[in-house]
Order: structure tokens, then sequence, then C-alpha cells
């Protein structure tokens, strides 16, 4: 079991921790001044999100999204959010694989080069099938983790800061709702995949509650790290690059780097969860429905990143708001049915 749960971690932790989360912005976009609370709430409503979404998972013994959503939210609203979690799927995709090529620019690729460059291993990633995405997850999600907490020790040890948590000053607790509610669509979309190798329940407690500690500390460690550069914020697109202002350029090469397998992994839970809502119906293996997907979607790669979190993470928050609470009180209303 244990095994098996680092799997699933791993597969949570990789769909939170994208591009978005990677570079700062997300965080600094919905935390900031004010949000020890705020953190810690969302570490609370993370767990209890992904143990109900992959407890429904295993009942239904689900491959595709749509099941859970009946049972969260009844059938009608179901075909609503079906549709908005293909849309935010979709526009995720679409923007991480711009954020690839942009990135691959870096090391004077053409920026179409570095488009077509970036999407032949999200294809042939699914030659593999669902194995492919835990092989990946398995491997750059740790990296990802060890990296950050790395850049964001080493900064808090050469720039000494005193952490002050005052229960009356914590005024941004609602964003905690918000937060959660924006990463619920991707989880919903991966983990109702899975509904048909998870071992149980408990395996599923055991998981959630990792994910959600290993988030909540992470995201206070940076969230912390941010308040310290947050006058150098404003000349950066990337919060991340604040931290490291004063640092060498092979440190720099070595985060932009690690922002791209972080991009990769975004971009591949976005492919996986589309792939997966269509594969019954279609009948075509998983490799066919990525390449389709990707195919539709790098003409629309002219939009940029900032565009994607500044303006459209937002909106998808609040859409969710509904989706979320359905999902917290569903123990309780489980029990009363």
């Amino acid at each position: 079991m244990l095994k098996s749960s680092f799997k699933w971690i791993f597969l949570i932790l990789g769909t939170v921790i994208g591009a978005g989360y990677a570079s700062g912005r997300e965080l600094w976009q919905f935390f900031g001044f004010e949000s020890g609370l705020a953190i810690l709430l969302f570490s609370i409503f993370f767990s209890i999100s992904c143990y109900v979404v992959m407890s429904i998972s295993y009942e239904e013994k689900s491959n595709h999204f749509f099941p859970v959503l009946e049972r969260l939210i009844g059938r009608k609203l179901s075909y609503v959010y079906d549709v908005i979690i293909l849309l935010y799927l979709y526009t995720t995709t679409v923007v991480m694989i711009a954020g690839g090529g942009a990135t691959l620019q870096l090391f004077s690729i053409p920026y179409w080069g570095g488009v077509v460059l970036f999407c032949i291993p999200l294809i042939l990633l699914f030659f593999w099938d669902v194995k492919g995405l835990f092989r990946l997850n398995n491997v750059i999600i740790p990296i990802l983790i060890v990296g950050l907490v790395f850049i964001l020790v080493s900064f808090q040890l050469n720039h000494p800061h005193s952490w002050n948590f005052q229960l009356d000053q914590q005024y941004k607790w609602p964003s905690a709702f918000t937060f959660t509610s924006l990463n619920i669509l991707s989880l919903i979309a991966v983990l109702s995949a899975i509904g048909k190798e998870m071992k149980g329940k408990t395996e599923a407690k055991i998981v959630s509650i990792t994910s959600g500690v290993i988030l909540g500390g992470l995201s206070f460690l940076y969230n912390e790290s941010l308040l310290q550069v947050a006058n150098l914020l404003v000349d950066y697109e990337i919060p991340l690059f604040a931290i490291l202002h004063d640092s060498p350029i092979t440190m720099l090469i070595a985060v932009s780097a690690m922002l791209l397998f972080a991009i990769f992994t975004t971009a591949v839970s976005g492919v996986f969860g589309m792939a997966t809502r269509f594969k019954g119906g279609w009948n075509l293996p998983l490799w066919m429905l990525a390449f389709l997907f990707v195919l539709l979607m790098i003409p629309f790669t002219k939009f940029g990143f900032a565009t994607l979190v500044t303006t459209l993470y937002p909106l998808f928050a609040l859409v969710n708001l509904y989706l979320l609470v359905a999902i917290l009180l569903f123990p309780i209303t489980k029990r009363y049915k």
C-alpha cells in the first residue's frame, strides 16, 4: 500500500505544483500578506477534497470525471461542470504549451520550434497509457519539491526573518476557499480516472492527509519568502526569480529548467484529464486522443502565461466555489441520505 500511496501523492502534487504554483504567481495572486490562516485552511480543505473525490472514484470504479461530478452535484449540474472542466483543462494546457515554447527560447530555440519540441514528448508519454503519467510524476515531482524546498530554505537562511502569526490580523482567510476551488477542477479530472486502481479508502485517507500537509507546509514557506521580496515583485513576471535576484546565472538556468518541468507536468495532467474523459466514447487509444487534443491546442498558444494566472484563474476559482462547497459538505449530506 505504501508504494501505491506514494504514486497517488505524486499524482496529486504533480497536478497542483504546476507552472503557476512553482513560479510563485498563484500563491502571490491568492495569498500574500496576512495569509497564514488562509494557507492552514487551504491545507485542510485540500485534504478533505482529495479524500472525498478519491472515495467516490473508488466506489464508482470510475475512469473519468463525469460519474464523480454526478455523485457530487447531480446529473443536470454535472453537464454544466463537465463543460467548465474541459474548458479549464483546455485553456490551461494551451498556455502551458505556450509557456514551454517561450521557456525553450532561453536556450536559443525559435518559439514555434520550442512549441513542437515541447509537444512531442507530451504525446509520446501516452504511448504507455496511464503508467506513463505515473512514471513521469515519480521522477519529476520529487525533483520539483526538493528543488523548491532547497531554494526557499537557502533564502531563509541567508535572509533571517521572524515569522509572525497573529490571529487577529488574518484578514485573507477567504482566499483559502478560492485557492482550493481553483485546484478542484484538475484534481477531479485526474483523481476520477484512478478509481479502478485504488486499493481502498484507508489508502485515500493516507494520501489525502499527506498531500495536504506537504502542500500546506510548502505554501507557507513559499509565501513567507515572497513577503520578504514583496517590493521587488512588480519587476518580475515570475516571482520566484525575485527570490533568486542575487543568485548566480547557473542557479537561474537550473530554476528555468525546473519551471519547464513544472509546465510539462501541468500540460500532461490537462491532456490526461481530457483524454480519459473521451476515451470510452471515442474508443481510441490514449496516445491518439492526446495527439488530437494537442493538435487542436497549438494554434491557440499565442496567449501569455501571466494572462492566464491573473485573469482566468480567479474566474475559474469563483465559478468552482459551489463545487467546493458540495465536496466539503458531501460527507455530511451522504450520512443523512
